[in-house]
């Protein structure tokens, strides 16, 4: 298990430092089109959107799934599952929500484990026994300990500075002056075409790091349970029932344990989610190694 937490983890920084060259090359194909300034002005107001969004996001997640704020008294079970699993990864006691949804699902938020909080749905509660529930809930505080929600947000920033980038790109693009003898049109050629590639090869980055994400929160579930099986046992459960929410909400369905959206992706190109059959094989391999 140790080393395919450590394999999750290299792989995340690659992949991140890949969108931050990525934005880096961007900006400065802007800079290089319409000016130094321009490029300046981009950034600012996408790193300024971004950082908002980061701050925000935690209280948004949770607004915008119906999640309830509960106390030990409300559902003791839970309460003492997200306590004791806290304890044992020397974390902070994170805010515990419900969600009212009849489907079984769960997801973590908050940039560091000060500031964090667990939310699951009243399905999965009512569907899982104690073992599969202790698994689910050791992801989800994977997550915290990980600090994968940080990564999560980093990666959404950097996809907002793209978007934002390519948008400036092509409008400057539309509205400039044709008679200006100083546009190169290979590199006009070169904007044009990053501008209407750029936006749709940061989401695949952004894909890939939540994929690597959820790997990860997976495997340090297993290691502090000792017990892969508990989670193996959850993913199949939600496999064959679904974990699709009533409330539909693209922009936090990749912070869930199991993707809560309507429909399926052409390809796995395009899921924030690793297939549950790969999850689980994983899990059981883990396993042997116990």
């Amino acid at each position: 298990m140790y080393s395919e937490i450590a394999s999750n983890k290299r792989k995340t920084i690659v992949i991140l430092s890949a969108f931050v060259a990525f934005v880096i090359l961007l900006a400065w194909l802007l800079g290089q089109l319409y000016g130094q300034s321009s490029m300046y002005f981009v950034l600012i107001f996408g790193v300024v959107y971004a950082a908002i969004s980061y701050f925000a996001g935690a209280r948004m997640s949770l607004a915008v799934n119906g999640a309830q704020e509960i106390q030990k008294s409300d559902n003791p079970r839970l309460w003492r599952t997200v306590e004791n699993l806290a304890i044992t990864d020397g974390l902070p006691m994170p805010r515990v929500y419900i969600i009212d949804d009849p489907a079984p699902n769960a997801f973590a938020t908050g940039r560091n484990p000060n500031n964090s909080a667990v939310c699951v749905t009243s399905g999965l509660l009512q569907i899982m026994n104690d073992d599969e529930l202790t698994g689910v809930l050791a992801h989800e505080l994977g997550h915290i300990k990980n600090y994968d929600i940080r990564v999560s947000m980093i990666a959404f920033a950097l996809a907002a500075v793209v978007a934002i980038v390519a948008d400036f790109i092509l409008q400057m693009t539309w509205f400039r002056n044709n008679d200006n003898e100083n546009d190169s049109p290979l590199l006009l050629a070169a904007g044009i075409a990053a501008a209407i590639i750029a936006p749709l090869v940061a989401v695949i980055i952004q894909l890939a790091i939540s994929r690597k994400r959820e790997y990860l929160a997976d495997a340090t579930g297993a290691l502090t349970t000792r017990y892969p099986e508990g989670l193996a046992s959850a993913l199949e459960k939600i496999g064959k029932t679904g974990g699709t929410l009533q409330r539909q909400n693209t922009a936090t369905a990749h912070f869930f344990f199991v993707n809560p959206l309507r429909g399926h992706s052409l390809t796995n190109l395009f899921s924030t989610h690793p297939p549950i059959q790969e999850r689980v094989h994983r899990l059981r391999e883990m396993g042997t190694h116990v």
